[in-house]
């Protein structure tokens, strides 16, 4: 299987402060790979120099054999990296139909259909035909959700980066969202997820890596890396060894 993405050595630091420290991932065509870590690791920072956000201090990103590190966000975008936030960010006073027009029209290169059709097959996709002539400012924490998801769909992506897209939502909510994540990777698009809710990312992951203070600890079998006691100890703060009678 073809490599989608690799990160070579990637260093990002602000003043005394290394984010992200030396780096390295490597993402096959197809797969979803999940990370967790810690309120800090550095993995918001990392999607950040991935759609470029921001700019590595040192290495390298190579997306689809190119080498993007110097490349701006919009050219990455039309190359084919999507991404949500953590906080979604819709023109709020653009109705939910016009959100998804702007992915379209200025972030997209491929595709047979037009913008619109693109954007119709999208809102119907993701549940939110209904509210297309709302303004995006009055949606729900879920249709906001929804929309984030559809707004970075909309540019048509072969790489989604998704971040704690699940976040906030109720169970029922959630796996409405997993459902949605789970057909959008068996249509062959590339996934990296970072969440706090495991079951959720579980659900869809058949990788998982965890970062701490900028570098990778541990990368492999989800149920493996869930279970190792230094995850637990970093991710989840259960000592590592327990009192006998703790």
């Amino acid at each position: 299987m073809s490599v989608i993405l690799a990160v070579d050595g990637l260093c990002k630091r602000y003043g005394a402060l290394l984010v992200t420290d030396d780096l390295d991932l490597s993402l096959a065509a197809g797969e979803a790979l999940g990370i967790i870590g810690p309120n800090g690791a550095g993995k918001s920072t990392l999607f950040g120099l991935i759609a470029g956000e921001i700019h590595p201090d040192a290495g390298r990103i190579v997306f689809r054999g190119q080498d993007i590190t110097g490349c701006p966000p919009y050219a990455r975008c039309r190359a084919g990296i999507g991404r949500s936030y953590q906080i979604p960010r819709p023109f709020s006073g653009m109705s939910v139909f016009e959100n998804l027009l702007v992915g379209a029209a200025f972030g997209a290169e491929r595709g047979d259909s037009g913008p619109e059709t693109r954007c119709a097959e999208i809102l119907e996709r993701t549940g939110l035909m209904r509210k297309a002539n709302m303004r995006a400012g009055s949606l729900t924490l879920l249709e906001r959700k929804r929309l984030e998801l559809a707004r970075a769909l909309a540019t048509d992506p072969a790489l989604l980066l998704l971040d704690e897209i699940a976040g906030g939502l109720t169970e029922h909510e959630c796996r409405e969202l997993v459902a949605l994540i789970r057909d959008i990777q068996a249509q062959g698009v590339s996934i990296i997820w970072i969440e706090h809710i495991l079951h959720a990312l579980r659900s869809v992951i058949s990788r998982l890596m965890v970062i701490n203070f900028g570098k990778v600890i541990m990368d492999g079998d989800p149920g493996a890396v869930t279970s190792h006691p230094r995850v637990k100890e970093i991710y989840m703060g259960i000592a590592a060894e327990a009192a006998p009678h703790a």
